[in-house]
């Protein structure tokens, strides 16, 4: 089965995303069905770290919090790892909470990857920035500040103003 792509159209510029369908199918089940619904449309980029991660995908300007569907099970034990550009679903504490909320990988994170059960769960990778690495190299720029209960929240929104599969780019 060939790989869906997604693109971002953000206020940093478009990102192409090649989704990992074989090596994370129900995650990528999961992103595709979010992106097919509109629902990442007018979210942001909430949390900002340099030489970490930039994440996105449940918050809407404001931080206000969008209601998601059910969490799905984590697919990192086989899913490719956490290398800069991938994407990869975020979660809380427990391995399998994770629903909208994605981030992209500024740096290869090992130790975000699968280490066994329980604590060394890891983080699915699902996906992989193909073109427009600038636009989330720039959002890594940007100034962030505290919004309690959140930390590392850029200063001025960085928009996710859609999200849409597209077909397969020409080589």
């Amino acid at each position: 089965m060939p790989n869906s792509f997604v693109k971002f159209e953000t206020s940093k510029g478009p990102i192409l995303i090649e989704v990992f369908e074989s090596e994370a199918p129900i995650t990528a089940a999961n992103f595709i069905e979010y992106v097919k619904s509109g629902f990442y449309d007018g979210t942001i980029f909430h949390r900002v770290i340099p030489g970490f991660v930039v994440q996105g995908g449940g918050m809407v300007p404001g931080m206000e919090q969008k209601a998601t569907r059910s969490p799905i099970i984590n697919e990192a034990a086989k899913a490719p790892k956490n290398a800069r550009g991938t994407l990869s679903m975020a979660r809380t504490m427990a391995p399998d909470s994770a629903t909208s909320q994605f981030f992209i990988n500024l740096v290869d994170n090992r130790s975000l990857d699968f280490r066994g059960p329980g604590p060394g769960a890891g983080y699915c990778v699902f996906g992989k920035v193909i073109e427009g690495m600038e636009a989330v190299d720039a959002m890594a720029k940007v100034k962030t500040a505290r919004r309690p209960p959140h930390v590392d929240v850029p200063v001025e929104d960085i928009v996710l103003v859609s999200a849409r599969v597209v077909e397969q780019p020409r080589a």
